[in-house]
């Protein structure tokens, strides 16, 4: 089954990691991206309350209108988790309406895929300053999440944060860990992450969910297309229906 899932990202820091989930999930799953307005890029609410107004968004809608997507979805944790939970929805809803496909943001996916897992306590290990990292916190506990340990790393700017190699990402998830957490939570898709989630969750024993791996994984479940896929973690294994006869 050949499935569009649009991606709205904003600037720039770890977008190869959208193609590179593409080729990992097969023939007919395709992830085009556009990269919508930046105004200033920082972990702060004011600018990050900025990049996802929806002047922004709907801007960057419009620009994959001609790729017709099945779902889209708004590629970024921060700049949907500062408008709360009703804020948050509000935004996918205005995507939804101007394109007429499901559509949903980094932060709702997070929720959503700690359900399908039947996870209820989760520890984040966020990129973010600890004022933004504690908005992430609420969303998570307005959507019955109860995050029992929260790290922030206090890195300023998505930017930098898209520097970070495969050593300062599993550094980055063993900070925080803790024996009552049934997963960690890594946010931010400015953060390169889908190439280890695998070893992550190996090093850690317990499931890892990353931001671009959430949302590749919402997007494909509001199209209908889940598929499993063994690269990228518990998600797409426990979720993903099995094909008939496999």
């Amino acid at each position: 089954m050949a499935v569009t899932i649009g991606m709205l990202y904003p600037g720039f820091g770890a977008e190869d990691d959208y193609p590179f989930m593409e080729e990992l999930l097969g023939e007919g799953v395709h992830l085009p991206l556009v990269h919508t307005s930046v105004g200033v890029d920082a972990h702060e609410v004011q600018a990050l309350l900025d990049l996802g107004k929806s002047e922004r968004l709907l801007e960057g809608a419009d620009a994959l209108r001609a790729a017709l997507p099945d779902a889209v979805m708004w590629a970024c944790t921060s700049g949907s988790f500062v408008f709360g939970w009703e804020g948050a929805h509000r935004q996918a809803q205005e995507v939804q309406e101007a394109l007429e496909v499901p559509a949903s943001s980094t932060s709702l996916a997070f929720v959503d895929a700690c359900k399908a897992l039947d996870l209820t306590k989760v520890a984040v290990a966020a990129t973010y300053p600890e004022d933004v990292s504690r908005h992430f916190a609420a969303l998570l506990n307005r959507g019955g999440i109860k995050v029992t340990q929260l790290v922030s790393h206090d890195i300023p700017t998505a930017a930098l944060a898209g520097e970070l190699d495969r050593e300062g990402v599993l550094a980055l998830a063993r900070s925080n860990d803790s024996d009552e957490a049934q997963a960690i939570l890594i946010p931010d898709t400015a953060l390169h992450s889908a190439r280890w989630i695998n070893e992550l969750e190996a090093e850690l024993g317990k499931p890892v969910l990353t931001a671009n791996q959430v949302t590749v994984w919402q997007g494909l479940r509001l199209a209908g297309a889940l598929r499993p896929c063994d690269a990228l973690g518990t998600l797409f294994k426990k979720t993903a229906p099995v094909a008939v006869g496999a």
